[in-house]
């Protein structure tokens, strides 16, 4: 048969190989197909060319999309105390949701006046037909809601919802009520920006009529509140009354007015006493000011910068879903740069307090420079140690299977983060495995002689083809699994088993159709050859062969050598769990990240004055300012900070009253810092929390957390029948939490006793009066709480100027003058407000919880210290709580299950936990899947039932690398540590299917077992080698990274023992199967 060589010259071949070269594989065919053709280069430069646009154009954020849908209801039911509200509305409607399929968690809160319910269906539903669902139920069952109860108000939440940009606006020189003005306006302006969602104005004080009644001058003109009230509205009123039709046209007619100024407020007449009018303003102080402070929004700065601390108002602002986060913030900041000046005067600072937009883009630049120091670092290897044409074929390789993943991303909506693109700065090492062993083998061919090299090359390209195609499939079975983790941690995990199969498949088409070209017109003909050499003999003159057979021929000819390596191995093995329960090595779901901010919750006894909660955040502000890593802080006394991923699931967002205020932490950018954000926190701690306590304050530290976010790190769960119960069991538990080591910012859900005064009225003396409820009701709710009566018109403001009646400071705070509030009868005499109600001091109800239809009480912590684990922290706690008795009987355990029945306490552990508990639940599950499916695929490649279980066996001892190695680190052993762990059985697998898959052909071409098994390793040795070398090259980039640093641990080290496992284990076992089989 005549082909052609490199140089296009005809040559003959053996025309008994003619039969292995026509009988082409898949492998073969795609090599034949691609080796000459001129197309092969276009597509190279294509597909990088769309990798390149697909990078440009996937939307960038700093983590990845979670789809959990999650709806928060509201429930007004005025006046109705917290256990009616429980009883009515919150337990009907939490058992309604309950109905509705795809839900998972119903958590309710009935407290007085209001009922929350809070649905979360199961991740991955379908966010519109979830909500769609949930509205439906709603309304089919309204008929069933009490009488009293208004409207529910259904508030969908989803991960878009977070702010992506906090812009806080501070001056010297204006009041809040102008800085407000200026935000809003700035807000009006940012709404013009594609892909902008939700805004909010947060801190300042909107522009209000006050009307402040005199009491003394009220009682001297027979007037009440509810007069005033009844006349202001009644004269804040306009129509368009209809039109008078013409011959010729018609005339369109409107009838009354509304308030345009403040003098036309204070010129209501409200009565009419001794035949002249009486005014407004002659009863009340009319003032056009800011409404009444129910909150403070203050800015402070490290020390170094300025020690003070001003007033601050700040806008949030949110972007539309699947946008993109740092062009939408670039956008904004390009937005406020154009309006300082115009709509910002100089006077006004603008401080960019929070930028999701810039750190996704830190992010995002930060993991594509170590993906491409990734890439670099293995051709550099791959050059180093095959040489620099092999290198530029790998050089070559890398960026076209990244470029088709990228292109794929983008394709299906995916987004580059953090978690999308160590995906492939994971599989770096396993893509390039592909191309090193085409390469690898077509060099070994080239090297061999200098004829037929076109045939050459196809023959080792079908040579390892078919193996190579398997072995891609055995990672792919290795690796896919795990994108079916369930629960919160599954979406944020799935990109990279994905993200990695997609890599994997590109990388054998383009090492089967790419690869074949470039290194045919590399290495053709550049390859030194051997002169005249068998290739058998060759292999055999290699000094690889030597060592080889020198470490296998013992182990085959010695019992003992065995017995000792089979020993040591199982020693090891056993020994490197220890690691575990020594807490050498520390389990864990996910260690924190390093971030540039901190969020410091402070909660005072319920009933503090919003004054005292201020002056306590104002001092442990002072503290921040001394600390020099801290830039700027934010405090939100009294209202809610602007919430990131962890506030939305712990609705942060709800946080308001006087007890209650937020200090956002803005920490020195990392780059610019030693310690971690982590380290800071439990630095800051013990400082913040000695303040708290001088003033019975509750203080948490609340990190950004690394994965999906929980309740609390450390979260009890207390079941039982009554309320008190619930309460008592609580108690004991929150002592146990308070004196273990380790347990910190323990805090429960059960509010401190407030006092309250409730007016009851003597129905039967108001109905003798000629007064209703009705009208007593609102007569107290105006003079303290205050009632709108409308809005001013004409105004310039962006945000309404409410009209507002409200006692003033002096008088709403005296309960005797609250008794002397006169109310006129429908019969119009005037009857003290005391002397129709009964005043009863007593305890205010407290908000009731409750989780999937059970009543219950939370008792939650935090976990520092050298563990940080809450799995240790909640195993020290065990025994204790299990010792605890209540009425006589023990507190069941609940581990990963909730009670079914309340009829006696008991307890759960939530939190991290049970994230913690269905990851490596799942990853478990996942782990047998592969192993079974990789059998499956074995069997039927292999036709044999012990082959396999032979390539199975040494999977678990690879542990005797990533156990130790985590120790030897200093790192968790965590969850991405566990998918490093799955990872290596596909790459053990992987090099076993190469191996013994050449073993076997040199049997069937008739070599002896011994010789068959030495030349294999002997051959299979330096791929095998180099894979190693550039998974554990791909993986040295993971390490700085807080949360992956687990997976480059588990790679590795993981892949040093397997490698050493795969080349003297495998070929030993399969030796003496065979031998037994014979």
């Amino acid at each position: 048969m005549e082909v052609f060589d490199k140089n296009n010259k005809a040559c003959n071949i053996d025309p008994e190989k003619e039969v292995e070269i026509v009988k082409y594989g898949i492998a073969e065919k795609l090599a034949k197909s691609f080796l000459r053709s001129k197309i092969t280069p276009l597509l190279v430069i294509a597909t990088l060319f769309i990798g390149i646009m697909s990078v440009i154009f996937t939307p960038k954020e700093e983590e990845p999309q979670i789809v959990v849908p999650m709806v928060d209801i509201f429930v007004p039911y005025p006046g109705a105390k917290a256990k009616d509200v429980e009883k009515k509305v919150v337990e009907p409607l939490s058992k309604l949701m309950w109905e509705i399929p795809g839900v998972e968690y119903v958590y309710s809160t009935a407290m007085n006046d209001v009922g929350m319910v809070t649905v979360r269906f199961k991740v991955g539903e379908d966010e519109e037909k979830s909500i769609t669902k949930l509205k439906t139920k709603i309304d089919y069952n309204m008929d069933r809601m009490p009488q009293g109860v208004m409207p529910p108000i259904i508030k969908k939440m989803s991960i878009d919802d977070v702010p992506q940009v906090a812009i806080t606006f501070y001056s010297k020189e204006l009041d809040g009520t102008k800085l407000r003005e200026i935000a809003s306006e700035v807000e009006q302006r940012v709404k013009e920006i594609d892909d902008i969602s939700e805004t909010k104005v947060i801190g300042g004080y909107k522009r209000v009529i006050r009307i402040e009644p005199d009491l003394t001058r009220l009682k001297s003109y027979n007037l009440d509140l509810l007069r005033l009230y009844g006349a202001l509205s009644m004269s804040n009123m306009a129509l368009n009354a209809g039109e008078i039709t013409n011959i010729d046209k018609n005339l369109y007619i409107t009838a009354g007015g509304f308030f345009s100024s403040l003098d036309e407020v204070g010129n209501v007449v409200v009565s009419v006493f001794g035949g002249k009018p009486v005014y407004l303003k002659d009863v009340a102080t009319v003032k056009d000011d800011a409404e009444i402070p129910d909150h403070y929004h203050i800015i402070g700065f490290n020390d170094k910068i300025s020690s003070d601390k001003i007033q601050a108002v700040t806008l949030s602002i949110s972007k539309r879903k699947g946008s993109d986060s740092v062009v939408v913030a670039d956008k904004i900041l390009e937005k406020i740069q154009y309006l300082k000046g115009y709509v910002i005067p100089s006077s006004v600072e603008v401080k960019i307090t929070r930028n999701y937009g810039e750190t996704a883009y830190e992010k995002v630049k930060t993991l594509m420079e170590h993906l491409i120091g990734a890439i670099v670092a293995v051709i550099i290897v791959m050059t180093i140690t095959m040489g620099w044409r092999a290198g530029l074929v790998v050089f070559v390789a890398l960026p076209v299977t990244f470029a088709l993943t990228l292109f794929v991303y983008y394709m299906f909506d995916y987004t580059l983060n953090r978690v999308t693109l160590f995906a492939l700065i994971f599989v770096t090492g396993l893509v390039v495995d592909d191309a090193i062993i085409v390469v690898e083998n077509m060099e070994r061919h080239f090297r061999i002689a200098r004829t037929n090299l076109l045939e050459r090359a196809i023959r080792a390209v079908g040579e390892v083809g078919n193996p190579t195609i398997l072995a891609t499939i055995t990672v792919i079975v290795a690796i896919y699994p795990m994108a079916f983790v369930r629960g919160l941690m599954g979406p944020y995990m799935k990109p990279m088993p994905i993200g990695a199969s997609l890599a994997m498949i590109f990388s054998l088409l383009v090492a089967l159709v790419i690869t074949p070209w470039l290194a045919y017109k590399l290495l053709a003909g550049h390859t030194k050859v051997e002169d005249e050499v068998d290739e058998e003999e060759y292999v055999k003159s290699t000094k690889l062969y030597k060592l080889y057979k020198n470490i296998l021929t013992p182990l085959f000819d010695k019992l003992s050598y065995r017995l000792v390596l089979t020993f040591v191995m199982l020693g090891l093995f056993f020994g490197a769990f220890l690691f575990i329960p020594t807490k050498k090595v520390v389990m864990k779901m996910l260690p924190f990240d390093n971030k540039n901010e901190l969020q410091i919750i402070i909660d005072m006894p319920e009933g503090t004055s919003l004054e005292k909660t201020t002056m306590v955040a104002n001092e442990i502000g002072n503290y921040l300012s001394t600390v020099k890593e801290v830039e700027n802080y934010q405090i939100y006394s009294g209202i809610a900070a602007p919430y990131n991923f962890n506030g939305l699931v712990r609705h942060y967002f709800l946080r308001k009253g006087s007890n209650v205020a937020d200090i956002q932490v803005n920490f020195v950018d990392k780059s610019k810092r030693k310690l971690q954000s982590h380290d800071l926190a439990k630095l800051l701690r013990d400082p913040v929390q000695k303040i708290g306590n001088k003033y019975g304050a509750n203080i948490k530290l609340a990190e950004i957390p690394p994965g999906p976010p929980v309740l609390s790190t450390l979260v009890a769960e207390v079941y039982g029948p009554t309320e008190q119960d619930r309460i008592e069991v609580a108690k004991m538990i929150k002592e146990i939490f308070a004196k273990t080591d380790g347990v910190v910012d323990i805090d429960w859900f059960v509010e401190d006793d407030m006092e309250e005064y409730d007016f009851s009225i003597n129905r039967e003396k108001a109905a003798l009066s000629g007064i209703s409820t009705e009208m007593l009701s609102k007569t107290v709710y105006m003079a303290l709480a205050g009632m709108k009566v409308g809005v001013l018109h004409n105004s310039d403001n962006r945000e309404s100027v409410d009209i507002t009646i409200k006692l003033p400071e002096n008088q709403r705070n005296k309960l005797d003058l609250i008794k002397d509030l006169n109310i006129v009868s429908m019969t119009g005499g005037v009857v003290p407000l005391g002397e129709l109600v009964n005043i009863k001091k007593k305890i205010k109800d407290k908000a009731l919880y409750g989780k999937n239809n059970l009543p219950v009480v939370y008792v939650v912590a935090d976990v520092a210290g050298k563990e940080e684990s809450p799995v240790y922290a909640m195993l020290k706690m065990k025994d204790e709580i299990s010792r605890l008795t209540y009425k006589g009987e023990k507190i069941k355990q609940y581990w990963t299950g909730m009670p079914e029945r309340t009829d006696k306490v008991s307890m759960k552990w939530d939190g991290e936990w049970q994230v913690t508990y269905e990851v490596f639940r799942d990853l478990g599950l996942a782990f047998a899947a592969v192993i079974i499916i990789m059998y499956f695929v074995l069997v039927g490649w292999f036709k044999s039932f012990m082959t396999p279980i032979i390539m199975l066996i040494p999977i678990p001892l690879s542990l005797l690398g990533i156990i130790p190695g985590h120790f030897i680190f200093g790192e968790f052993f965590t969850a991405t540590s566990m998918i490093g762990f799955i990872a290596l059985a596909g790459i053990m697998v992987r090099n076993a299917v190469l191996l013994i898959d050449f073993i076997e052909a040199s049997i069937e071409k008739g070599k002896d077992i011994r010789d068959a098994v030495i030349e294999a390793g002997a051959i299979r040795t330096r791929p095998v080698v180099l894979t190693t070398v550039a998974v554990i090259t791909g993986a040295l980039f993971m390490l700085p990274d807080p949360i992956f640093a687990g997976l480059g641990v588990s790679l590795i080290t993981g892949a040093v023992v397997s490698t050493i496992l795969t080349l003297v284990i495998i070929p030993m076992t399969y030796y003496f199967y065979y031998r037994l089989r014979l």
